[in-house]
């Protein structure tokens, strides 16, 4: 019996985009929380919490982008034909919030403030361009004789708006709890009450997701409510509700540094589990299958090789910069 190839790729591609959107999330989202702290040691505090590892966070994004050519070159022709310019606008808020993390820390106080701009509107570009793309894929991008048929505006419409606007309190929310888990004092009194708000925003958006997926959806619908997958897919729905219940408990109670950043990051994982039910086994929804878009055996079989190298390398320095960079940011410390 032979290695379903497509399958292999299809799981460790899937884990590369799970590990951005973790890991690169809550930085995004401290970018996201900036305007509402505007004294210049609290921001700093919160720079300095992820200043040492973000660089290395993007590099799942990498490999997921690389993965998705060597894989299925189909899927990344057509993605990028259909999504070109909000992806576009996605590196250009990379980059500016890249370079706003290095020059902020070098400006004049007079200057300082370009940088935070920079930081804040890199952050946000960047995060709403990443929903946007997620919404306009779910949504499905139409297919004819193998190339993009749809227009280069396609993806503008309300379901992925909505997206875009539901990873922005997503990754607020990851990036208050990181800070709840890395300072203390008044600024981790402030992210705990700034949280709660998220939780139950971010809840709200899940909540429509869910309803306007299937509604709009047919092939969705079925996914979800026909039997017996509605015994099987039941838990998901049900882990969200305890997930946030106890988010939201732990938030008001005070208690645990690192729980509520644990519990958000199970919240997300459960929201990444149900959109990846809603469009499985599809890599262009929503009829192009990851086997019907494979690229040749031979390329598969190499490219995996230098993946089962190379993911192994990339967990053990992530492991390593974290653990290195552990424990609380106070004021005055920093990495520059």
């Amino acid at each position: 019996m032979g290695i379903d190839l497509p399958l292999l790729w299809a799981v460790i591609i899937l884990f590369g985009v799970m590990m951005y959107v973790i890991m690169d999330g809550f930085d995004l989202g401290i970018g996201i929380l900036f305007p509402f702290f505007k004294d210049e040691h609290d921001r700093d505090v919160m720079m300095n919490t992820v200043a040492p590892v973000w660089d290395g966070n993007e590099t799942w994004l990498v490999l997921g982008g690389a993965g998705l050519l060597a894989a299925f070159p189909l899927a990344y022709s057509v993605v990028l034909s259909a999504l070109y310019l909000p992806l576009i606008l996605m590196l250009i808020g990379l980059i500016f919030r890249g370079v706003a993390f290095e020059f902020r820390f070098k400006a004049t106080p007079e200057r300082r403030h370009i940088w935070d701009k920079a930081f804040i509107g890199g952050s946000l570009l960047a995060t709403f361009c990443q929903g946007v793309t997620l919404g306009a894929y779910i949504e499905g991008l139409p297919v004819l004789n193998g190339r993009y048929a749809g227009g280069a505006f396609d993806w503008l419409h309300p379901f992925a708006l909505f997206c875009g606007l539901g990873l922005i309190a997503g990754y607020a929310l990851l990036g208050s709890t990181w800070l709840i888990m890395k300072t203390e004092g008044e600024l981790q009194t402030r992210m705990r009450k700034i949280a709660i708000r998220l939780a139950w925003v971010l809840l709200g958006v899940i909540v429509v997701v869910s309803i306007w997926t299937p509604l709009a959806h047919a092939n969705i619908a079925a996914r979800w409510f026909s039997f017996p997958n509605i015994l099987w897919f039941a838990p998901v729905p049900v882990l969200v509700a305890v997930t946030m219940a106890l988010l939201l408990r732990t938030l008001a109670r005070g208690a645990g540094d690192a729980v509520p950043f644990v519990l958000t990051l199970a919240m997300i994982f459960l929201a990444y589990s149900g959109l990846g039910i809603s469009v499985w086994p599809n890599v262009i929804p929503p009829d192009i299958s990851i086997w019907a878009a494979a690229g040749p055996p031979q390329s598969l079989g190499f490219a995996l090789v230098g993946a089962l190298l190379i993911v192994p390398v990339i967990l053990m320095y992530t492991a390593w910069g974290y653990w290195v960079f552990r424990g609380k940011v106070r004021h005055g410390e920093g990495y520059h």
